[in-house]
């Protein structure tokens, strides 16, 4: 069943082809690690027909990008990317161009307008059809409309994210439990470009875990809109606490499972039980916030307040003692005050996040937000980011300076380039993939997905330099690799 859309736009123009079939395919992903699973079903699925996936696109019968579209930032570097691959095709180097993903289900129009030597263009709905779009051979009629507001999917159908074929190393994955979001929030555009909150099945979730950590991944971070409503679209007994429970009870070759996009007005106190009795859930949050004042969170449709929130914040920190909390929020929304921006500034300064990112408001088009009076200027929005930042920069400083001396347990990732100030890049559990700072370590011997306990030695900014204690470079040729 397909509601997404598959456009054949080769109408649209007339140029020489080559009779010879599609063999090598070269694969752009862009956006957020939603998108990142994507792509890796894809990829698999092209895998799966035989195609030979090349990281070369001048190599590449085929390119196929898969595009965010969630900010107009996103969409300039997705239309970035599909005018190289437009170049490629018109310099002879590649038969067809694929674009896919958000920026397809969100901006299908303007894709035709902008460039209409796109072969195909894959809707989020229909990535089971990829291997068609890129081989050219699709039989069944193609929609000729836009299909996009998923009103006709049910509960019953949903993506599996199995038999992918992962870009991430081999260590570390992600997994979706949930996809679509139905919280409404008056700035995001998700929604209408993945549709209403959908929920896996917890066994078919463990299904997928039990997967990559046979392909080797030691460190599961579970992924999807709007996380802490997991399971309340088809009554998943236990909800989010229980699928943790669920996922530390059964998954023996996973060391780490971390929670992603968790969302504060969902956040019960048997989910923060459950992060604290399990062992295998590291004790980290990353819980987007948005904003602190109140009459801003109304006005974003958060349908939390400051009071909820600064309640559930010292909960988790006495519930979960040590636990890191990350948190993203937005400077510059429209209407906002010089003193609502201040109110802002301080609870950053009060709180002290682990770990914060901070995003200027983007006026995307069909958003509440968007349309509303009170927009500021560019220039106003980076001060005020800047502002914010600065400030999470003393707290984050502060604390990584007070960490020298102490014990952690990292997870090896890679070598470290020649002009990191250690041989390896690992990290903590205080420490998501790509997202958070990193850990250098000083020594010899490791390798990608090992895990070991070093010593925090000094901190680089936000990043941390650490040795490997003399015991413990002894034995490493005794502990190997993680697993």
């Amino acid at each position: 069943m397909s509601n997404g859309l598959v456009y054949d736009v080769s109408a649209h123009f007339q140029m020489k082809r080559s009779d010879t079939p599609i063999q090598t395919v070269a694969f752009v992903s862009l956006g957020c690690p939603k998108n990142l699973v994507d792509s890796e079903r894809m990829l698999g699925l092209l895998a799966q027909d035989g195609l030979v996936i090349t990281s070369d696109a001048d190599e590449a019968d085929a390119i196929v990008i898969n595009t965010c579209g969630f900010l107009e930032a996103s969409k300039t570097e997705s239309m970035r990317e599909i005018h190289d691959a437009i170049r490629h095709k018109t310099d002879g180097k590649c038969k067809r161009v694929i674009v896919a993903g958000c920026l397809v289900q969100r901006h299908k129009t303007k894709l035709l307008a902008e460039a209409p030597l796109i072969d195909k263009l894959v809707g989020v709905f229909d990535r089971e059809r990829i291997v068609q779009a890129v081989r050219g051979d699709e039989r069944s009629a193609t929609p000729a409309h836009y299909l996009g507001k998923y009103h006709a999917m049910t509960q019953s159908v949903f993506e599996d994210d199995r038999a992918r074929l992962r870009l991430t190393p081999r260590h570390y994955a992600y997994l979706r439990i949930s996809e679509g979001c139905n919280q409404g929030c008056a700035f995001c555009t998700i929604p209408s470009i993945r549709g209403p909150m959908r929920s896996k099945p917890t066994g078919r979730i463990l299904e997928e875990a039990r997967e990559l950590a046979a392909d080797g991944a030691v460190e599961l971070n579970l992924i999807g809109q709007d996380t802490t409503s997991y399971g309340e679209d088809i009554s998943e007994p236990g909800g989010l606490a229980g699928l943790l429970r669920s996922l530390d009870r059964e998954l023996s070759d996973v060391f780490w499972l971390r929670l992603m996009y968790a969302y504060p007005s969902c956040f019960t106190d048997e989910m923060i039980r459950a992060i604290a009795d399990c062992d295998r859930v590291v004790k980290y949050i990353d819980m987007p916030l948005q904003h602190i004042n109140d009459e801003i969170l109304t006005r974003m449709r958060r349908r939390v307040t400051r009071k909820q929130i600064e309640t559930l914040l010292h909960k988790l920190r006495k519930w979960i003692p040590g636990i890191t909390i990350r948190t993203t929020l937005i400077a510059g929304s429209p209407g906002e005050t010089d003193q609502q921006h201040e109110e802002l500034v301080q609870f950053v300064r009060d709180f002290g996040f682990d770990m914060l990112g901070v995003f200027p408001f983007s006026p995307e088009p069909g958003t509440a937000m968007g349309r509303m009076d009170g927009q500021h200027d560019d220039k106003t929005k980076q001060q005020r980011v800047e502002e914010l930042m600065l400030t999470q920069q003393e707290v984050a400083f502060a604390r990584a300076a007070s960490m020298a001396g102490k014990t952690v347990k990292v997870l090896v990732d890679r070598p470290a380039d020649a002009a990191a100030p250690g041989d390896f890049v690992a990290r903590s559990t205080a420490q998501a993939p790509d997202i958070d700072s990193v850990t250098y370590v000083r020594g010899r011997g490791l390798h990608a997905g090992q895990m070991l306990d070093v010593r925090l030695a000094e901190s680089r900014g936000y990043d941390y330099v650490a040795t490997v204690p003399a015991a413990t470079s002894r034995s490493l040729k005794v502990v190997g690799a993680a697993r």
